[in-house]
């Protein structure tokens, strides 16, 4: 993102998916046992019993008939033990989501759907689900989200030359302006697998691709056995442009035919089976973008949070009163990158800001200046000057370029990072009587 990576993106779901992560208030009165042990936590049968339900009710209202209870189980577990494994580190890693974060995200959600917050809260304990649960599991997702943005976006580089050879290579295909609606399944292989595993590994693979050519659904068979991370999506991985495709994917699916399912794919986390769902061609759009300013001041060991509040709160109201703001900005903001441009942010793309940013923007008219608020980067005040419609392929080519290879290079060293936090962890699979733990 151009300027601010936003960190609030579980936080950013409509309402049918937000419920994902919370539980419906009717409990089975079984008594709790261990389904898995993940280093030093236990994932409980209780928790494995309401997710696998939350999700095979989900999947029947997207109209996928989900696998076997086996099948879908072992998928869920293994989604709540990656999970679990993150948290650990986000603890870790003094990762915190307090009270005041949670509860702006929940406003987000609710804003997103139409509701105050009090009506969202109303609306999912009307459907049984529990609000406090609810909560949790959104605060967790933040946490992740935050972690993930320490360990992988911030170290995540894209060079002159990565841009010249995607254009090169966008050009020789003619895929400039294509976009592809993707699905996939992965067999993975363990990390330094040997050969007579890699053997076993592609084998299982190949009967898995027999399955899907002989006629079995991609949905229900990816929720069944990918090893990936959209498996109980049913391995969807929605419209990617052509510079968003996975490195290893990009040549094979610009050889293919809606519907077509590809052979083998081989990498080092193992074996890939795409379908090109469909194809359609990108045309340029009009976005509104807005041009805005802001100051922005942080908290310290002398300043407090409410000392900085009522700080801006004073630039506000002098602002407001006819002094300069971009003279207040200059001599104030502590926003290196558009102080001495009078807080000038120039021309802002929607999704470029992070939500609450963009949030407090969007409900401003031009020349109006909001009150304080808080992002990850500080205490803010922002003023709207003015709103235009733009041709979107007006923006420079080699920024949108840029921009989707980091995203795809992101993906890819998520992928990998996860695969590795899961190979060096002990994890006891109680419902399999296995247990794996790093050598």
């Amino acid at each position: 993102m151009n300027r601010l990576q936003s960190i609030f993106a579980a936080a950013m779901l409509i309402l049918p998916a937000a419920l994902a992560g919370a539980a419906p208030l009717e409990q089975e009165m079984e008594l709790e046992s261990i389904a898995a042990v993940v280093n030093d936590d236990v994932i409980t049968s209780g928790e494995l019993r309401r997710q696998t339900r939350e999700i095979r009710d989900r999947l029947r209202q997207n109209g996928t008939t989900p696998p076997p209870d086996s099948l879908l189980r072992r998928q869920v577990l293994e989604n709540l033990i990656v999970q679990r494994l993150q948290m650990q580190l986000a603890r870790r890693a003094g990762i915190k989501v307090n009270d005041e974060m949670l509860n702006r995200a929940m406003r987000n959600i609710a804003t997103q759907n139409g509701l105050t917050l009090e009506q969202f809260r109303e609306a999912l304990e009307k459907d049984g689900y529990d609000y406090t649960r609810f909560r949790e599991s959104l605060r967790n997702d933040i946490a992740i989200n935050r972690l993930r943005q320490r360990q992988i976006d911030s170290r995540v580089t894209v060079t002159n030359e990565e841009i010249d050879n995607f254009l090169a290579n966008l050009e020789a295909q003619g895929a400039t302006n294509k976009a592809y609606h993707l699905a996939h399944i992965l067999i993975a292989l363990p990390e330094a697998a040997r050969p007579e595993q890699i053997r076993k590994v592609r084998e299982r693979a190949l009967e898995v691709l027999q399955q899907l050519r002989g006629g079995a659904d991609f949905a229900r068979t990816a929720i069944a056995v990918s090893d990936d991370s959209q498996a109980l999506q049913g391995g969807d991985l929605g419209w990617r442009k052509a510079g968003q495709l996975p490195t290893i994917f990009a040549d094979v699916v610009a050889e293919m035919q809606p519907g077509e399912i590809s052979d083998l794919i081989r990498s080092p986390s193992g074996f890939h089976i795409i379908k090109l769902v469909e194809v359609r061609d990108e045309k340029s759009q009009t976005i509104t973008q807005t041009h805005a300013r802001h100051i922005l001041l942080r908290p310290d060991e002398v300043n407090s949070i409410e000392e900085i509040k009522n700080r801006l709160q004073q630039l506000r109201q002098r602002i407001q009163s006819g002094d300069d703001f971009a003279s207040l900005a200059r001599s104030n903001s502590q926003d290196p990158g558009s102080a001495a441009n009078g807080g000038d942010l120039g021309w802002v793309d929607p999704g470029s800001m992070v939500p609450e940013f963009e949030q407090q923007m969007n409900r401003l008219e031009p020349g109006q200046i909001s009150e304080p608020f808080q992002t990850r980067f500080g205490w803010h005040i922002v003023q709207v000057l003015a709103r235009r419609a733009h041709d979107d392929q007006g923006k420079s080519q080699r920024s949108r370029i840029r921009e989707l290879i980091r995203q795809r290079k992101i993906e890819e060293e998520t992928r990998n990072w996860l695969r590795q936090l899961r190979d060096e962890a002990y994890v006891e699979n109680r419902l399999a009587g296995k247990s794996t733990e790093p050598e």
